[in-house]
């Protein structure tokens, strides 16, 4: 399938998604919500993505140099907010990370490790995201008690922490191949505490978008309820069939809200409200480009 067809294929997902939304939840309440969008809560939106962003590119920033590239923070963030907006506007949601690991690999001249640094930075996020949202669906589902669900990944999250200083030691800097680059970026024990406290941070950082997202259109669930809401939502952009996760995103929030007993509509608003102010807060990326500097080779 040619790059053309796959946009195309996604860009119907998303509509199609989209209008199977509209013609299951009222339009009209979802339009209302979204006409009276809080100016202070966007404000406070786009401050909170600016941290998410600062934050993801320090642990881009961190994971690179466990395996020994150099990557500058500043360097992280630009590409990292270039990166951001490049999942926003293209299918798929990882041509961004991509293009970072393929420019950070002209940069450095080290395409292997460069492709895995973004790879494993990326991954340590999935698992918080995971220990948070997996929970949330158990609970919301009915398949455990909220309070055993939550405690039981509180304590497999304070479980590896406890036993990081258990794990191997990192190898040596110029021992090659994946394995070993997973050691030194997520398994070593002074590299799986910083990751996990990083990516925690990250995932605090999406549900309070969410959250600012939810009270910027007027929503009056209590902030608790309301953010064991977000992780299924959050879990579902995951799947790479859309573009930006419009159309699961509003379907995953309506289908929650309406299993919680809510109005399905006010789920879907802060979804849309939450996708717009994401592709805000990216916009300045598409001014962050510019072409790698490619590191000489010798031999």
């Amino acid at each position: 399938m040619t790059p053309r067809s796959r946009l195309l294929l996604r860009m119907t997902v998303s509509i199609g998604l989209l209008a199977a939304v509209a013609m299951a939840v009222d339009p009209a309440s979802v339009v209302r919500h979204l006409g009276s969008l809080h100016p202070g809560w966007v404000l406070a939106a786009l401050a909170l993505s600016a941290v998410q962003l600062a934050l993801s590119a320090w642990r881009w920033h961190f994971t690179a140099h466990r395996l020994g590239l150099r990557l500058r923070w500043a360097a992280a963030l630009r590409e990292y907010l270039l990166g951001s907006f490049v999942n926003q506007v293209l299918p798929g949601g990882v041509i961004g990370d991509a293009s970072r690991a393929w420019r950070h690999a002209r940069e450095t001249a080290r395409t292997g490790p460069a492709i895995r640094a973004v790879i494993l930075e990326r991954g340590s996020g999935q698992l918080v995201m995971a220990l948070v949202a997996v929970p949330a669906v158990f609970a919301l589902a009915g398949w455990a008690p909220p309070l055993l669900a939550w405690s039981a990944a509180t304590a497999f999250g304070l479980i590896l922490l406890a036993t990081s200083p258990l794990l191997p030691a990192a190898p040596a800097d110029n021992q090659p191949g994946i394995r070993a680059d997973l050691r030194r970026a997520l398994l070593s024990p002074g590299a799986l505490p910083l990751q996990l406290i990083g990516s925690a941070l990250v995932v605090a950082t999406y549900l309070g978008v969410f959250l600012a997202a939810g009270r910027a259109i007027g929503a009056t669930l209590p902030a608790l309820e309301l953010m064991a809401l977000v992780p299924p939502v959050l879990l579902a952009m995951l799947i790479p069939i859309t573009i930006a996760g419009w159309g699961l995103r509003e379907g995953a929030a309506a289908t929650v809200w309406a299993a919680a007993g809510h109005d399905p509509a006010e789920g879907a608003a802060i979804a849309v409200a939450y996708g717009l102010l994401v592709l805000v807060a990216t916009l300045p990326g598409a001014l962050c480009f510019r072409a790698p500097r490619r590191t000489p080779t010798t031999g």
